[in-house]
């Protein structure tokens, strides 16, 4: 999650209403299950000292965009834009994020739009430990980051997308979500049909003593977490007070996209900062994630995923509207 962030917080989780749709209306999971070994390889990559914390502008950041086009290429994910880099300017930093594109297969539902995202970038160093001062970011947001890769896999196997998808990774969401602000108007200026949003953060850790198993910020912005529990078939989103008391709904990748488009744009993750200790932290490695956890969310979404990909109506909408 980016800076603004307050480390210590402990988040207090009210539970919501939940409203349990009927088996017609829920898509139900088609295809293998996702792997927790592949997950745990990309994650141990995206995560090691070899990456360097991969902040903007380096070549740590670099090397993962490198890993993330390959993942994209030989899953036969298209390129969006001309290649896969949606490139922006930063002073004398040059940052990009990594766009990918699966058509959809509906004639009609294929001009809309569905984005799955998450940050690849973090904040290269930290207050040393033991003379360790990579800030790996193994959670914060390789977790994401491997969610966003796994959905392009499914999505490019399955083939069950009649809407389109854009498998986007943001880079600079450290220096203040620079590179989703440069995509969101890109897009925005192109007219894209923008159906929803959905922002992955820090999902390597499980939430502890919830009767849901990740919280939705923006929570009472739309009605994206009741149509996707029902999707699924039960409640695996939930709401957090102190997400919305510290604005956490604007403190992610999310958000230029809602300010933009307004629709649904909101952002899930699995870690409050009560359950993980070191957010911006060089102990953020790869041996801190739950790897049983992150394999047992991501297939548990799966249906909400393809519920929202495959609707025949745009069932998410604000509560605005």
């Amino acid at each position: 999650m980016n800076k603004f962030l307050v480390v210590g917080l402990v988040y207090l989780l009210l539970g919501c209403g939940f409203q349990k749709r009927n088996s017609e209306n829920s898509i139900k999971n088609s295809g293998d299950k996702l792997s927790k070994n592949d997950m745990k390889s990309t994650l141990e990559y995206l995560a090691s000292d070899e990456l360097e914390g991969r902040k903007t502008g380096t070549q740590g950041i670099e090397k993962a965009a490198v890993y993330i086009e390959n993942v994209f290429k030989k899953n036969k994910i298209k390129p969006y834009f001309e290649t896969y880099r949606d490139s922006f300017n930063l002073d004398s930093i040059v940052g990009y994020n990594i766009v990918g594109y699966l058509e959809g297969n509906d004639p009609k539902l294929k001009k809309e739009f569905i984005i799955l995202g998450a940050h690849y970038d973090h904040i290269g160093t930290a207050k040393a430990v033991n003379v360790d001062t990579i800030a790996n970011g193994a959670n914060d947001d390789a977790s994401g980051t491997v969610a966003v890769l796994e959905w392009a896999k499914h999505f490019s196997k399955t083939k069950n997308n009649k809407r389109g998808i854009l498998f986007t990774l943001y880079s600079a969401e450290e220096m203040g979500l620079k590179g989703s602000e440069h995509l969101a108007n890109r897009m925005k200026a192109t007219n894209t049909n923008l159906y929803a949003m959905v922002n992955f953060e820090m999902i390597g850790v499980p939430l502890k003593d919830r009767d849901y198993s990740a919280f939705l910020t923006g929570y009472d912005v739309s009605n994206m977490a009741n149509v996707l529990n029902g999707y699924v078939g039960e409640k695996i989103l939930g709401k957090s007070d102190i997400a919305m008391k510290y604005e956490l709904f604007k403190r992610s990748d999310n958000y230029p996209f809602y300010e933009l488009f307004k629709v649904p744009c909101q952002t899930i993750s699995s870690c409050d900062l009560s359950n993980f200790d070191y957010y911006h932290h060089v102990d953020d490695e790869a041996d801190k994630i739950d790897y049983k956890h992150m394999a047992n969310f991501l297939n548990q979404i799966i249906p909400a995923l393809e519920g929202m990909i495959n609707a025949p109506t745009k069932e998410i909408k604000l509560n605005n509207e």
